[in-house]
């Protein structure tokens, strides 16, 4: 599937729009809709049918009206899933404790991001690389920014760690994805699908040239397969190393300073 850019728009207009501000003195009718109740319809279709099914036209026949209505509140669907996806960031819950710690408040932002796009799948279909720069966006990093505070790291760093953190977790959450969906169109879990391909496989291995591969094998044979294949479990496991990750950093430009 295509990933749409959520920051495709002009970027004067799409920040205009995502921070309300608007023209004055709008003459003619009073709008049948807000800006918001057409976002929050084209939230309910992605959610629905995914981010494939939104169009300018497709959220006019959901709320009754012309195609050329729904331009009075967005340019072009460029700008539309920027409001959606900033709209989306909203939902995110209570801020990371205080006084826990940044392992801790990272721990708990990818896992609120986790349990969102779960809600949201169609999130993963954003291409984020230009950012709806909205006031949901910017409060999110504001709070991730501030919880790094205590590492002493500089602050390009400690966006540049921000990213690496989001990059990790957009892989995990479309690996879970592409899980999902090998297992919904063969019918076949992981576990199944190893257990028949793995014979096929062990017979073409030369013991003297992939030992590793094949002591592998033996690893996963003892594992708790239901374990380690499981989305979440990885996922926190993956979570773990880039957190170490970071902390040493943080251990290497402390002994530095």
């Amino acid at each position: 599937m295509t990933r749409e850019f959520a920051g495709g728009g002009d970027p004067q207009r799409s920040i205009d729009l995502l921070w309300g501000v608007t023209e004055p003195g709008r003459r003619g009718p009073k709008p049948r809709y807000s800006a918001g109740q057409v976002v929050e319809a084209a939230v309910a279709v992605a959610d629905a049918e995914g981010l494939q099914a939104i169009s300018v036209r497709r959220i006019a026949q959901e709320l009754g009206v012309s195609p050329m209505s729904i331009y009075t509140y967005v340019p072009s669907k460029a700008e539309l899933v920027g409001l959606m996806f900033d709209r989306i960031l909203g939902e995110v819950g209570d801020a990371p404790p205080e006084g826990r710690g940044w392992r801790e408040a990272l721990t708990h932002i990818a896992c609120e991001r986790w349990r969102l796009t779960e809600r949201h799948p169609w999130m993963l279909d954003l291409a984020l690389h230009r950012p709806p720069l909205g006031p949901n966006l910017i409060a999110r990093h504001e709070v991730a920014l501030r919880n790094l505070d205590a590492t002493g790291l500089d602050d390009l760093t400690k966006d540049l760690v921000i990213d690496v953190l989001h990059s990790f977790l957009v892989g995990a959450l479309l690996e879970a994805r592409e899980a999902r969906e090998a297992e919904r169109v063969s019918g076949m879990t992981d576990e199944q699908w190893f257990a028949m391909a793995e014979p096929a496989l062990t017979a073409q291995l030369d013991a003297a040239k992939f030992p590793h591969v094949l002591r592998l094998g033996d690893a996963w044979r003892r594992a708790d397969k239901a374990l380690v294949a499981d989305p979440m479990w990885r996922f926190k496991f993956g979570l773990g190393v880039v957190l170490d990750g970071i902390g040493a950093l943080i251990q290497a430009r402390a002994g530095g300073a």
